[in-house]
């Protein structure tokens, strides 16, 4: 974290508009795939960008890198080596009250809605109240990642506020696909809160079972990733800003009303046949709780939280203060 503050204070002297032409590449790093990033993959597979950036005047190439991760996809932004990126929201919280005064990064959209599922094969384990010593549950990112911020949620529901990080000490960083490798195996982990589809995939194997959902304790659906850029990304650039919200609501629209070709694309990105079953992933499409929308859902629940256990200084008044003009959020929260 400290990485990229210090490559943020590197902003604070560019607040003002440049007057010099919009940029002809756009830099998007993919993230860690999934249906999470689905939009991105539907926007890079029709050349969505590319088709709104031109219909706005804007010749653009589209650079989409494989960048994964939150540490890594935040430095790529404050280094220049990325426009856009694609986060959590407890990942995009930390860095907006981070970059405040200096790069200013905000909430372009959400980009999908979804649970998060804490799954185990450990027989003593019927929730997370029963951990105990040696259990270990595997997250994308302790202390940072939406498991993290819901478990510390959780306890607080449970506990009380002064037992807050009563379950970081069970968390162990580690990516999905390792994650899910090890919990299938038996080894190494108790527990991994898994996204889709490796959370379906894990609830196939014998004995594994889920312990909590993500949107259980967040009171209903919440947004899982969602895309931010810097204020001076935003200044400079209003027709690629523009065509690239474009694009992600058109990529959004695509999903849901074609399916099978979402399903085709999201199997390609993910490997191809080793990704798992069409029918698999047309039953996580059709599940009423995979969503996607531009409009943010619980983003402040979060914001308010983390304020409160000094995970973030700055509190956000309103969920406007947390997103550039120009996208429609209203009715989000």
């Amino acid at each position: 974290m400290k990485k990229f503050i210090a490559t943020a204070l590197m902003f604070s002297a560019l607040t003002g508009v440049s007057a010099r032409a919009e940029v002809s590449e756009v830099k998007v790093p993919l993230g860690a795939g999934g249906f999470g990033f689905l939009p991105l993959h539907m926007m890079k597979a029709h050349q969505l960008i590319e088709k709104h950036a031109e219909q706005a005047g804007v010749k653009v190439k589209v650079n989409w890198s494989n960048i994964g991760g939150p540490a890594g996809m935040i430095d790529a932004l404050l280094s220049g080596s990325a426009d856009f990126i694609s986060a959590g929201p407890p990942s995009f919280l930390i860095l907006w009250d981070k970059t405040k005064g200096n790069a200013n990064v905000k909430g372009v959209a959400s980009m999908s809605s979804m649970p998060m599922r804490l799954n185990t094969r450990a027989e003593h384990l019927k929730t997370i109240d029963g951990l105990k010593a040696g259990d270990k549950i595997a997250v994308t990112s302790v202390k940072s990642s939406i498991p993290s911020i819901v478990m510390q949620m959780y306890a607080v529901q449970k506990y009380g506020r002064e037992q807050a990080f009563r379950f970081d000490p069970f968390t162990v960083t580690m990516n999905h696909s390792d994650a899910a490798a090890a919990l299938l195996s038996g080894t190494t982990i108790t527990g991994h809160y898994a996204s889709a589809p490796l959370d379906q995939r894990e609830l196939k194997s014998p004995g594994v079972r889920t312990i909590m959902n993500s949107d259980d304790v967040m009171g209903g659906s919440t947004t899982f990733t969602m895309i931010s850029t810097t204020q001076k990304f935003y200044d400079q650039n209003p027709k690629v800003y523009a065509a690239f919200v474009a694009a992600l609501k058109e990529a959004q629209e695509m999903i849901m009303k074609d399916k099978p070709g979402a399903v085709k694309v999201l199997l390609e990105s993910m490997g191809g046949a080793n990704a798992g079953s069409a029918e698999d992933m047309m039953a996580i499409l059709n599940d009423p709780t995979t969503k996607y929308t531009i409009k943010p859902e619980n983003v402040m629940k979060y914001a308010t939280f983390m304020n409160s256990i000094g995970s973030l200084k700055n509190k956000p008044a309103t969920i406007d203060e947390l997103f550039f003009k120009g996208t429609d959020i209203a009715g989000g929260n």
